[in-house]
């Protein structure tokens, strides 16, 4: 579950202001799950941020990275995160990878999880970083997310990161009884959506409205 290197998080002079976020961007806003806020505490943004935004790695909102990209604002990352649910047993499968901080919040939580990353630059990056971190249980290839993994499925959870403009089937069909998925869905209005599979049938809830880069390469139809 939890496989990184010993060095203290806390000496990296970046504690405080990770602790602030959370208090002030997070547990404000209502997420309340401890292990969830635990994470966001722990893992170090500002590493996954490009050098023109270190100074900005704790501030409420989403920054550019490479390849047109962007890392998520943490209160979207941690509602996100909560909505999925997530046990120690869990099996996650993410789309989108970007420079791999979601994905590190996630391998603070589950068994294992799955990354796909459409952009090769993105995902070589996001590896060596998850590496020098120490994360061992992480998988990440390169391909078109769209189609989800199928090697690996079915999967407890899944997580999208990019927004098409409908639900991929292929995806929901990865998803495992009793599955939790949350994505972004929509053109230009996006609409983060939970989606959970019961006893084979498909569940839709609204969560809020939000603002996610395209999902590259995804088809017109599924």
């Amino acid at each position: 579950m939890r496989f990184k290197n010993q060095k203290s998080q806390a000496e990296d002079g970046h504690a405080e202001l990770r602790h602030k976020m959370v208090r002030q961007q997070i547990e404000k806003r209502g997420i309340k799950n401890r292990s969830v806020l635990a994470a966001m505490r722990k893992v170090p943004r500002h590493l996954f941020t490009t050098p023109q935004y270190l100074a900005e790695a704790y501030t409420d909102h989403a920054l550019s990275i490479n390849c047109g990209q962007t890392i998520s604002q943490p209160y979207i990352v941690a509602l996100m995160t909560d909505r999925l649910q997530l046990k120690p047993t869990s099996n996650v499968l993410e789309i989108g990878t970007g420079c791999g901080y979601q994905t590190a919040v996630l391998a603070e939580l589950v068994n294992q999880v799955y990354t796909v990353e459409i952009i090769p630059e993105l995902a070589k990056d996001a590896q060596k970083q998850l590496n020098r971190l120490g994360y061992r249980n992480v998988d990440l290839k390169i391909g078109n997310g769209y189609f989800g993994w199928e090697e690996h499925a079915p999967y407890d959870r899944i997580i999208v990161t990019a927004a098409p403009k409908e639900t991929p089937t292929r995806l929901i069909e990865q998803l495992a009884e009793g599955g939790r998925m949350v994505i972004p869905i929509g053109d230009y209005y996006q609409e983060l959506m939970l989606i959970c599979k019961t006893d084979g049938e498909i569940e839709r809830v609204e969560v809020t409205a939000v603002r996610f880069v395209p999902m590259t390469d995804a088809p017109d139809d599924n």
